[in-house]
């Protein structure tokens, strides 16, 4: 199954803090038949490792220096330092999102997507900034083969608590909405729903100067953004973490699974990003030992991504996706 998320890469500050160095990636393997995707993606790694990025460079450079999520949706004649290798790796979109503790950057995680012409799902950042308006703003989005989906969305706004970026600004929290063609809270369902787009998962950025941003994924059911997602909450002790929600492209009841089940601080990856307050990739889950392990194994998914969502110094909540 392609996924729309094609690479994920981590680029973390090097010993002198004045610039990043290749953190690690995972990149989706057997892209078609023919395996040209694959080899391109190994030349797209190998570019990767060998790079540094100062401050305000780069993709990675660009979203420590703004404090917040950066999207870029095309690469050429931009300020993007690898456009060959990715444009014959077939990635066409990249997303960075820094993470720091209070001003001081910890890591910075990108995400590149890849389509072809039948895919379709997007990637939106929006934007509120309270001095200026009330509602949330298309900062910019990648949308595939979804034209008038993209040019609805670039023409909407949303007030606090309404469709999916509002209620992911009220919320502070991840949202996860699925159904879309079924739910009138996703305001853009009829476009959704005639293009395919059947899940959305909001994550909220709040910054020091009271600006927040959000991260939408828009995901279908032919090509998922990821094979599944999942969200995990502190329980009310704050020593275990707790499933919230999630969504599986295998149609796996996660509640039912994950009832009575927790992740302790450190344990797996999950965990692990918990302990740490950092980003983790893994491409091997058979050396993780928790109960979400366990279960992604079960249903073949052997990659994990996992994202502290953190407010105030506090751990609000962990997504993790599986490619």
């Amino acid at each position: 199954m392609k996924t729309f998320i094609r690479v994920v890469e981590l680029w973390v500050p090097d010993r002198t803090r004045t610039r990043l160095e290749f953190g690690g990636g995972l990149y989706s393997e057997g892209l078609d038949s023919e395996g040209h995707d694959g080899e391109g993606l190994a030349a797209f790694k190998a570019a990767s490792e060998d790079l540094l990025f100062a401050h305000d460079e780069g993709l990675p450079g660009k979203a420590w220096a703004s404090g917040h999520p950066v999207i870029l949706t095309k690469f050429a004649n931009s300020y993007f330092k690898r456009t060959d290798q990715a444009i014959e790796a077939g990635l066409t979109c990249g997303v960075a999102v820094p993470l720091f503790a209070g001003e001081f950057l910890q890591a910075v995680m990108v995400l590149f997507c890849g389509d072809d012409d039948t895919h379709v799902g997007a990637i939106e950042l929006w934007h509120n900034d309270p001095e200026i308006s009330h509602e949330m703003g298309l900062v910019d989005g990648y949308y595939g083969t979804a034209d008038m989906f993209e040019f609805n969305s670039r023409h909407t706004k949303f007030p606090r608590g309404f469709g999916l970026p509002g209620r992911t600004w009220k919320a502070g929290m991840p949202l996860l909405i699925k159904d879309l063609h079924d739910t009138k809270s996703f305001l853009r369902w009829e476009d959704a729903s005639k293009v395919g787009i059947n899940l959305g998962v909001g994550i909220p950025y709040p910054t020091a100067t009271d600006q927040t941003f959000v991260l939408t994924f828009l995901s279908a059911q032919a090509t998922p953004i990821a094979r599944r997602f999942e969200i995990w909450v502190p329980d009310e002790t704050r020593s275990r973490l707790v499933f919230h929600g999630g969504d599986c492209s295998e149609k796996t009841d996660l509640a039912a699974r994950y009832a009575g089940k927790s992740i302790g601080k450190g344990e797996g990856s999950i965990g692990g990003a918990w302990a740490t307050g950092l980003p983790v990739l893994n491409d091997d889950l058979s050396q993780d030992g928790s109960i979400a392990a366990s279960l992604a194994r079960t249903s073949g998914m052997n990659q994990i991504v996992v994202l502290p969502v953190i407010d105030s110094a506090r751990l609000k909540a962990m997504l993790a996706w599986y490619l």
